[in-house]
């Protein structure tokens, strides 16, 4: 199929699914499509067993692999996804918030990787270094799944921020850390092996590079955009700029080897704060909003179709649903540890309200980009058991968490809005 071909099919098959869910299931936009999209491939499978002449499910299977999923996400929708999220996010909320996001998305990814990796490690037998990636695919939450969450939860400001900006952050900064650890992990097959020692100086070296080059650059790109919006007045102009930036600035930061996650946050969070209020007038605000919130929903759309379709790529082994039941519990408590601990160091110097830590441990989604991340992961005896566990946490956290964060915020966290 030619990628016309692919692209229309999915948003058909994304229309089709999104009106189904809206006439009968009536659950949130991005999660009903999954749960049609899922219950449709396994009744494709089901079939494939009763009827096995029809062979259904190897023709699905062949073109759902013929989509490069983690390519689709990692080198196309995450910068526009990335972007469109970061708009809504004011500077203001987020400095007021500043100290929690940045060692949630900082030390609570580190220690989230530990936890994952070293449990995911004990109960497969799996090597260290390889179980660690596992870890750090596992660990960000997923800024797509928790921004339609979000839209449906009614959470109190505050709290909204703190999840949100986290998982802007900590997407872009577990990105980087994946990126080192599979250099670690695979070094002959990352380009480190044969030419040179890898060594943790090395890492470091790549982790600065990634995350500080692309924070910078998405500073750069969106003040030097902000800069040319504010001698324009044509709102449709100034719409199809952010959209070079988000297109542009994504493919730059990926050309000079920097975090490109980071450098979209950074570019979104400027433009949609500073930009909006002194390089925009009242009309191009509004249709810069709502363009930007018709491609997050219509991208979002898309992602959680190719997710649920994504169980043709998994295996459905008792040995690797086994593996993925214990890694559910595994992340769940890794996620506990990665709020807990920075709100407890935090704890002495600002107030916190109630019910922060269950709300944002149930409340961290893994979505769409740990899948992508598990399948760039170079083709060993470990891959596929990683795949299945990554897809199963993914699968629980979108649908039993995504469609409870807002009984759990009802039941621990209704009080006056806290900071």
């Amino acid at each position: 199929m030619t990628f016309l071909q692919i692209t229309s099919t999915l948003i058909v098959l994304a229309g089709m699914f999104g009106a189904i869910n809206y006439l009968f299931l009536r659950l949130p936009a991005a999660i009903g499509i999954l749960i049609v999209s899922l219950l449709a491939s396994m009744s494709v499978l089901l079939i494939d067993q009763v009827l096995p002449g029809l062979n259904m499910a190897s023709t699905a299977r062949k073109v759902i692999l013929g989509i490069d999923f983690s390519d689709a996400l990692l080198e196309g929708m995450l910068g526009l996804l990335l972007f469109a999220g970061a708009l809504h996010v004011k500077l203001a909320d987020l400095r007021k918030q500043w100290s929690v996001v940045v060692l949630m998305a900082t030390l609570g990814v580190g220690l989230s990787t530990v936890v994952v990796g070293f449990g995911f490690s004990w109960i497969t037998g799996m090597p260290l270094m390889v179980a660690l990636v596992f870890g750090a695919l596992i660990s960000p939450t997923d800024p797509v799944a928790v921004m339609g969450v979000l839209r449906e939860a009614s959470l109190r400001k505050s709290l909204e921020t703190k999840i949100a900006g986290e998982s802007l952050f900590n997407d872009g900064v577990g990105y980087v850390v994946f990126l080192v650890l599979v250099a670690l992990a695979f070094p002959a097959i990352s380009g480190h092996g044969d030419d040179h020692e890898t060594t943790a100086m090395s890492a470091i070296t790549l982790f600065v590079q990634e995350a500080f080059g692309g924070a910078i650059l998405g500073i750069v790109l969106g003040w030097l955009t902000f800069r040319v919006m504010r001698l324009i007045d044509d709102y449709s102009l100034e719409v199809l700029i952010t959209l070079g930036l988000a297109f542009g600035g994504y493919e730059l930061a990926v050309w000079m080897h920097v975090s490109a996650p980071i450098m979209a946050v950074c570019a979104g969070l400027l433009i949609g704060d500073i930009g909006a209020k002194h390089g925009m007038s009242e009309e191009t605000r509004r249709y810069v909003e709502a363009f930007w919130k018709l491609i997050d929903e219509i991208l979002n759309a898309v992602l959680f179709l190719l997710i649920g379709f994504e169980v043709f790529a998994v295996t459905l082994d008792m040995q690797y649903l086994t593996a993925g039941a214990a890694a559910i519990v595994l992340a769940l408590f890794a996620r506990l540890m990665a709020v807990a601990i920075p709100i407890f160091v935090l704890r002495p110097f600002r107030d916190f309200g109630r019910g922060v830590i269950p709300i944002m441990t149930w409340g961290g989604l893994k979505g769409g980009i740990s899948v992508a991340l598990a399948l760039s992961i170079p083709d060993g005896e470990w891959k596929t058991m990683i795949l299945t566990a990554t897809y199963m946490v993914v699968i629980f956290s979108i649908i039993v968490q995504g469609l409870s964060v807002a009984q759990v915020a009802n039941r621990f966290g209704r009080e006056p809005d806290l900071m």
